[in-house]
């Protein structure tokens, strides 16, 4: 059972209507997306590209919090590339597998690792995705 909010920080409004093949837009208006099925040719956008995006900031940010509180100066041109795929179990389900490719230049690979850990510990994508969706880290 996962832990109650204690305190809200934020909450994000959006409305969706037509699925895979519909449109979103959040109640701010800052975005306003068509949707497509992967691989169908059509223009837009799909779940999985903006899980992708909303995971690999989340998780940059808290390595970058692992790293301030380590005292350890973060590189200015920190990068994570997140490949999200979608694909199907054994018996047939849909699930998915995250790999995020994490740049840390100028920094030695024990702290490479340290951080992309702490910051698995920390985000809150990887608590949410947590022995549900298999995350594989690969650090540059």
């Amino acid at each position: 059972m996962p832990s109650p909010l204690v305190t809200e920080l934020y909450t994000a409004h959006v409305r969706t209507v037509g699925g895979r093949e519909g449109a979103g837009k959040t109640s701010d208006g800052t975005l306003d997306l068509q949707f497509a099925t992967p691989g169908s040719g059509k223009p837009g956008t799909n779940p999985e590209q903006l899980f992708a995006l909303g995971y690999s900031a989340c998780f940059l940010s808290a390595m970058h919090i692992a790293a301030l509180q380590r005292k350890i100066k973060w590189p200015k041109d920190a990068a994570v590339d997140a490949d999200v795929t979608l694909g199907k179990t054994a018996s047939d389900e849909y699930q998915l597998h995250v790999t995020m490719h994490i740049d840390l230049p100028g920094l030695d690979d024990e702290t490479k690792k340290a951080l992309a850990e702490a910051g698995h510990r920390t985000c809150p994508y990887s608590r949410a995705t947590r022995g549900d969706i298999e995350v594989e880290f690969k650090v540059k």
